[in-house]
């Protein structure tokens, strides 16, 4: 059984932890942030150590088992989807079950290990975001939709365009409507400075009614 100071250093490195994690999704203005993902980690570390001092004698794990289960339900919380079907806060949630995680590590007496581990996602979290804003800006994936007067080969001629600027794509739909306009949908993948100059030549396009990217 951990005494009653062990118990005190767990809880108070819990906090600490947690801490981390969250001070840095509250920089990144998420949902969950500093007090949330601090509370989860005390909340898993109390549970671990309850499972220690109360749970079966062959069986301490059953009370910490179930943190697993809850912290699923507040994972999902997280998660939602943007007007463009674009699912967000799945990085969000990582955070709170890796956060539970590190407070069940504290709790059962790995404080150290726990410690490393905290480190390690502070180094994922910054070291990964650097490498997805390069891999953003050599390789992005838009949407476009045109709204432009119809004419012969009116689509064909924005695919040029795309062409010209290194753009590869694919026409996703098209659709008339009255006499004299015509809308396209591509999916447009390229690096971010062709898609800049492109989209700038669009825009500049006195036969563009409408212009979505």
């Amino acid at each position: 059984m951990p005494s009653t100071e062990d118990i005190a250093w767990r809880l108070l490195l819990a906090v600490v932890v947690g801490g981390i994690i969250g001070a840095e999704r509250e920089y990144r203005s998420k949902s969950a942030g500093f007090r949330t993902l601090t509370l989860i980690c005390l909340g898993a570390c109390m549970f671990t150590i309850l499972s220690q001092l109360i749970g079966s004698e062959h069986a301490p794990e059953r009370i910490a088992s179930n943190i697993v289960v809850g912290i699923g339900f507040v994972g999902a919380g997280v998660i939602f989807k943007s007007d463009h079907s674009k699912v967000n806060g799945i990085t969000t949630a990582a955070m709170i079950w890796v956060t539970a995680a590190l407070g069940m590590g504290i709790g059962a007496g790995y404080k150290l290990i726990s410690f490393m581990a905290c480190l390690l996602v502070i180094i994922v979290i910054f070291l990964f975001s650097l490498l997805e804003g390069w891999i953003d800006r050599v390789n992005q994936i838009r949407n476009y939709r045109i709204v432009c007067t119809f004419e012969n080969e009116t689509l064909h001629r924005f695919e040029l365009l795309f062409q010209s600027h290194h753009l590869s794509f694919r026409r996703s739909r098209q659709s008339k409507t009255g006499a004299d306009i015509i809308a396209g949908e591509w999916i447009v993948q390229g690096a971010e400075k062709d898609h800049r100059h492109c989209i700038h030549e669009i825009l500049r396009d006195p036969t563009v009614k409408a212009f979505e990217f």
